[in-house]
């Protein structure tokens, strides 16, 4: 069964719990997530590269909206346990997104691989990663 979750109640739990926070989610769908990142001049680095750390940032928050899905609730709670990215080009631009896909889910983790890109250059993917995310018990 695919529960369908509001993109607008993730956003709003994401103001609410982390106001710093300049991920958004974009899009909840079965067994994806996509996610966006607004660049402001901190993230630039020499050459005009978005960092490393917006990227993963982005890629963290993907795969925790990607919980949600995979749990058919959103869940605050969920942890990330392990996160590893792999940057394959430079990014520029003015926001990235991510696509964030299911990969397996059980009792106790979620596990996802996501994809990272800048503007509207899907085809330019800047980064990719896999991370898994521990479930919390139930109370």
């Amino acid at each position: 069964m695919h529960v369908v979750l509001d993109v607008d109640e993730v956003n709003a739990m994401v103001r609410e719990q982390f106001a710093g926070s300049r991920n958004r989610c974009l899009e909840l769908g079965h067994n994806y997530a996509v996610a966006e990142y607004e660049v402001v001049p901190d993230d630039i680095r020499p050459g005009g590269f978005v960092a490393g750390p917006a990227q993963f940032a982005l890629v963290d928050s993907a795969l925790w909206f990607l919980s949600f899905v995979a749990l058919g609730r959103i869940e605050p709670m969920a942890l990330t346990s392990e996160l590893s990215i792999r940057f394959l080009r430079p990014a520029q631009g003015e926001r990235l997104f991510c696509r964030a896909t299911l990969e397996a889910v059980n009792r106790r983790s979620v596990v996802g691989t996501a994809r990272v890109w800048c503007d509207d250059r899907t085809d330019k993917i800047t980064s990719t990663a896999q991370g898994t995310y521990a479930v919390p018990l139930p109370r």
